[in-house]
């Protein structure tokens, strides 16, 4: 007996070390397999840091904050000479996003290099660029003679919330560096030619710097001292006159539209009534003004419990669509009513900002008393912005209002009423690939859900998926078993 248990049990020993055996060359097979897993993960990611930040990289932010638009790739594929962009920060200073998006630029073109300059080791080097003091991630644009000097500052912008009592903040990166870019590559840039001689009021400080970022170059000029508009004038502006232009300059103007000229005016109600001359421009296609001052009797259309500080209605047109599909709205104070009476065969006339029903002109002007109706007054609705084109290609645009563009109506817009101003602008002149480039806003965007959907993805979330987890995990382990069972 102890015999055929010796000889029973020898096996089992046998079996045993198979098992280890089995065990060890199953272990190392799943060190190798581990090392060989590794080194391929070591090798993707040297190549995928060796590939540009294009390839790798993808932009889920809602304004596309991490990325750069087609238009700055026309206007840097469209580069015959070298561009330089010195990047001014301390080491360790250095801003993500603008060095992401400098990145993208020096891999857009062979053209586009970026260089670096620590103030520290060079604190003289901003001096030959700017006057003001250089903040960290501040940037200069160069090529050849011609620079720009970016301060950081011109790229995050604040807004004041006149509702909120808070900051708007944006980025402006892209907007500024590819119209610096545009600006040091091309000498000749559009030419506004300003009309003065009538009282005109400067043009606000928001409105002309976003003219020069737009690399628009303003001139003033009187109508009294020349025989012709300039030929390089790609557009005359006439902004808030508070006297009448004279029959002559009245005809130059009007000659010069006829003639294929470009005309933006801003012109409210002043002191002294209406700007007859002047208006007459529009009045021979067909537009009168009347007198007063425009109120406006609904109040969905007008704001800060301000009648005459005017909010209104918006025509699909070029220069009023982004401002519609982005949920702008402007406000138009202390307007001019017009109303579009004949048809002109020489041009069409587009009106594209216009009052309620319940609109009414007082007629006194700006010795009104009271902000109701009183007899005399001219009923509404009236026209408060056209856009004209003739058969000779000229073109007017017309605001009826000489204060919208403030820099205070313009905040309480958010910014709406520069834009506006601008769309206009680029409507005449041509907008340019970076002109169309505009600022990408910081403000959080929350995710509102319904209640049902909410209750759903919590039992999706604490329920569903963890069960079904858990419910993988017990099948593999218990295949895993079977398997070491049936190798047994």
């Amino acid at each position: 007996m102890k015999k055929l248990q010796f000889a029973h049990r020898a096996p089992k020993s046998s079996g045993g070390a198979e098992r280890n055996r089995i065990a060890f060359q199953g272990g190392s097979y799943s060190i190798i397999i581990t090392a060989i897993v590794l080194a391929i993960l070591v090798v993707l990611n040297i190549l995928a840091a060796a590939l540009p930040t294009t390839l790798t990289q993808y932009d889920i932010s809602s304004t596309k904050l991490y990325s750069i638009t087609s238009n700055t790739k026309v206007v840097v594929n469209a580069l015959e000479e070298d561009v330089t962009i010195y990047w001014i920060v301390q080491s360790g200073e250095e801003d993500k996003v603008i060095e992401n998006l400098l990145d993208k630029y020096d891999s857009l073109s062979d053209h586009i290099k970026v260089v670096k300059k620590n103030p520290d080791v060079y604190p003289t080097f901003a001096e030959q660029y700017t006057d003001e003091t250089v903040q960290n991630n501040s940037l200069v644009v160069e090529c050849g003679d011609r620079s720009r000097y970016i301060g950081y500052d011109d790229i995050y912008l604040y807004e004041t919330d006149v509702y909120s009592y808070s900051y708007n903040t944006s980025f402006d990166g892209e907007g500024a560096i590819t119209s610096a870019i545009d600006y040091v590559v091309n000498e000749e840039q559009p030419q506004i030619y300003v009309l003065e001689g009538h009282g005109e009021a400067e043009l606000p400080t928001t409105f002309s710097e976003q003219m020069e970022k737009e690399n628009i170059e303003l001139n003033t000029f009187s109508l009294l001292n020349v025989d012709n508009i300039p030929e390089d004038a790609a557009c005359v502006l006439i902004y808030a006159p508070t006297s009448d232009i004279s029959q002559e300059e009245k005809e130059m103007l009007a000659d010069y539209v006829s003639g294929g000229g470009k005309l933006l005016v801003m012109a409210g109600p002043t002191e002294e009534g209406t700007l007859e001359n002047l208006y007459s421009i529009v009045g021979d296609y067909g537009v009168t003004a009347c007198d007063g001052i425009v109120i406006e009797g609904d109040r969905e259309h007008y704001a800060f419990q301000a009648p005459f500080v005017l909010m209104p209605d918006m025509a699909s047109s070029d220069i009023t669509d982004s401002l519609i599909e982005e949920n702008y709205f402007p406000i138009m104070p202390l307007s001019q009513g017009m109303r579009v009476e004949n048809s002109s065969s020489s041009a069409t006339v587009t009106e594209f900002l216009t009052t309620s029903d319940a609109a009414f002109s007082k007629v006194t002007g700006y010795d009104l008393s009271t902000y109701e109706k009183e007899d005399g007054d001219i009923d509404g609705p009236f026209t408060l912005a056209v856009s004209i084109e003739t058969s000779s290609e000229g073109r007017i645009v017309w605001f009826s209002s000489s204060s919208f563009l403030d820099d205070m109506y313009n905040a309480y817009s958010s910014g709406a009423n520069v834009n506006l101003g601008m769309n206009a602008v680029s409507s005449l002149i041509g907008e340019s690939e970076a002109m169309a480039i505009r600022s990408k806003s910081l403000n959080y965007n929350y995710l509102t859900i319904s209640d049902s959907t909410s209750s759903l993805l919590k039992v999706m979330m604490i329920g569903v998926f963890p069960l079904v987890y858990l419910g993988v995990g017990i099948v593999v382990v218990l295949r895993r078993r079977r398997m070491q069972n049936e190798a047994v």
